[in-house]
């Protein structure tokens, strides 16, 4: 059944592919084809891929099923699963009450001792790092739970969170069966907790069981827009590729499980030669670890069935931006793995399909280059090509190919998401939104709103790749999870964007009128990048959305018990922060004692 899916997917990507490719080349040729249109056509071909193959996956997604869960019998014997935290200049009191509410939940299953929580830290502040100890005593103290808790800083930060994952690993990893991995940001149910325990303990030969995590807490238009794509359109999208990467699953470095001694006799990631951005640490760790898993003979599972697992996003684009930016560098350094020895075929077109996620957008870029300047080497017009013709001969434009052209990437862009809404209407992937208008209105919303991105997003990722394919180290940043940004930040953070909208559309209406109309979607939103950012970053736009109807969710609408519980823990803290006195002295706190991997 995988292969069946490999193969209808892939050449769907391919046929769709070969139309918009065609199109376009047809209307290229209707006017004295060139070597610079030839280029356009190969540009076009290559990007165009991408968008095919994402609506092949979500049309693969509406028929697909999940993989087969297996029976729903108890845990063979008692397993040990550590929770992993790891957390690098955190908010202690945000990342912590998450893990207060997450344990109350467990205690509620019957289960709660056959779960660890580590916090692994890499914290390099040293006040945050103090803030870090005092609030975990403040955890451990409320919960209850010190027997089954466990804080341990790293002096030195090797291999960043993929480094402190390993590390863990070697010291402590033979005290637990299971690893549950999680963010900072992540919020998993008890009960799904164990039953990701269960289902990893029912089939040996899995290694990694990966859910898909839904946007929770979303306050602004931005973060309201990818938190309603993220729970109505995801679960399609990735069916789509579980079905198509079968037991060489996926892996996003968080909200898993992960058998331990799978991940230790596959995962240990080396250090790339040279200097970053394409040496030093592998940032993009989970690709290269799902690939490993594999290659190691172990099956990889992602289930889109196991609910209550959450995260939460970026609430503006300027935060998007920057972690987007970290992704970049790490999905490119795999082009130095892509002929590692030990990985399967699938988990190299994995890898590939993440390097063009981000060579996208400079092609697509360059196409437009292209098609801008065209006019300016096409040759003139001649208008009697055959010495000693009575009649000339004018050239002919076919414009409609160039409409159909349109029409068909439209299409792919938004006829999966249609067709999600069309299936969803009436049946339980329906339930808990606000109604069929609502959906409708919100992916109508989300469409739009995509669009208006997209070239911003096309300028953000070009720079991200210009800056390493010239040397630039963009590290790992920060993660900046607080909503709202100034006017000034919008700004400085795009000016430059608005720059290139304004000379590329000058460009032209002055001397190509004629690819005006179909540069102004480009263009505008470029021009107006710094309003769009800004205005979509604050409270109000999401208080906006939420009047209107748009981008409602059933967390929303109904909250579970988990993010009311952990609602009510953080504003209990914050109205009480901890002031410990000096002479108090910080007992020592640690996981738990080392032992050897089995």
């Amino acid at each position: 059944m995988v292969y069946y899916y490999r193969v209808l997917t892939l050449t769907a990507a391919f046929l769709l592919t070969l139309l918009a490719t065609s199109l376009f080349f047809d209307y290229v040729a209707s006017d004295d084809l060139d070597a610079l249109d030839l280029v356009r056509v190969t540009l076009l071909a290559i990007t165009s891929f991408g968008i095919a193959w994402g609506a092949a996956l979500a049309f693969s997604g509406l028929f697909a099923r999940d993989p087969k869960v297996p029976d729903p019998a108890p845990l063979s014997q008692r397993r040990m699963t550590a929770v992993l935290v790891p957390i690098y200049n955190e908010d202690p009191v945000a990342t912590f009450s998450r893990i207060a509410s997450m344990s109350d939940s467990l205690v509620a299953t019957g289960r709660a001792d056959d779960f660890h929580f580590i916090v692994l830290s890499d914290t390099r502040d040293e006040e945050i790092a103090a803030a870090e100890e005092r609030w975990f005593l403040r955890l451990v103290e409320e919960t209850g739970a010190g027997a089954r808790m466990f804080y341990r800083r790293r002096p030195v930060n090797h291999g960043r969170k993929a480094g402190n994952v390993a590390d863990f690993v070697r010291r402590s990893g033979a005290s637990y069966d299971f690893l549950l991995i999680l963010d900072a940001d992540s919020l998993v149910e008890g009960e799904t907790m164990v039953e990701m325990a269960r289902r990893m303990d029912a089939e040996p030969d899995v290694g990694l069981i990966q859910t898909l995590p839904k946007v929770i807490n979303a306050k602004t238009w931005f973060g309201r827009a990818m938190q309603f794509a993220s729970w109505f359109f995801a679960p399609s999208f990735s069916r789509g590729l579980a079905a198509v990467q079968g037991s060489a699953g996926a892996f996003w470095g968080h909200n898993a499980i992960v058998r331990t001694e799978a991940f230790a006799q596959t995962c240990g990631l080396p250090k790339l030669s040279g200097k970053p951005p394409f040496g030093g640490d592998i940032l993009s760790h989970d690709y290269v670890e799902a690939a490993l898993l594999a290659g190691g003979g172990w099956k990889l599972r992602l289930y889109t069935d196991l609910e209550g697992s959450y995260e939460e996003a970026p609430d503006d684009l300027i935060a998007y931006a920057k972690r987007d930016r970290r992704w970049c560098q790490g999905n490119l350094q795999h082009m130095r793995l892509l002929l590692a020895p030990g990985m399967r075929l699938w988990s190299r077109f994995f890898l590939v399909q993440g390097i063009m996620a981000y060579l996208a957008s400079p092609l697509w870029l360059a196409f437009l280059l292209t098609s801008l300047v065209a006019p300016f080497f096409e040759a003139g017009p001649v208008y009697f090509p055959e010495q000693g013709a009575l009649f000339p001969q004018f050239p002919h434009v076919d414009k409609a190919k160039a409409l159909m052209l349109l029409a068909t990437v439209f299409a792919l862009l938004i006829l999966p998401r249609l067709l999600i809404v069309a299936r969803a209407t009436g049946t339980a992937a329906h339930q808990g939104f606000t109604g069929t208008a609502s959906v409708g209105w919100s992916t109508v919303g989300e469409v739009l709103w995509s669009s208006v991105m997209a070239p911003i997003m096309l300028c953000y990722q070009s720079r991200s790749v210009l800056q390493i394919v010239t040397g630039a180290d963009g590290g790992w940043p920060v993660s900046d999870r607080e909503e709202g940004i100034s006017p000034a930040e919008a700004w400085a953070g795009s000016w430059w964007i608005t720059a290139a909208g304004i000379v590329a559309l000058t460009v032209a209406a002055v001397f190509t009128p004629e690819l005006l109309p179909w540069l102004l979607p480009v263009g505008l939103p470029m021009m107006l990048a710094p309003l769009i950012i800004y205005g979509t970053s604050t409270k109000g736009s999401g208080l906006l959305a939420a009047r209107l109807g748009l981008f409602a969710t059933p967390t929303e609408l109904k909250p579970p018990k988990l993010l009311l519980d952990r609602r009510a823990v953080l504003a209990r803290w914050l109205g009480e922060p901890l002031h410990p006195r000096k002479e108090e002295a910080m007992p020592t706190i640690a996981v738990p004692a080392p032992g050897a991997m089995p």
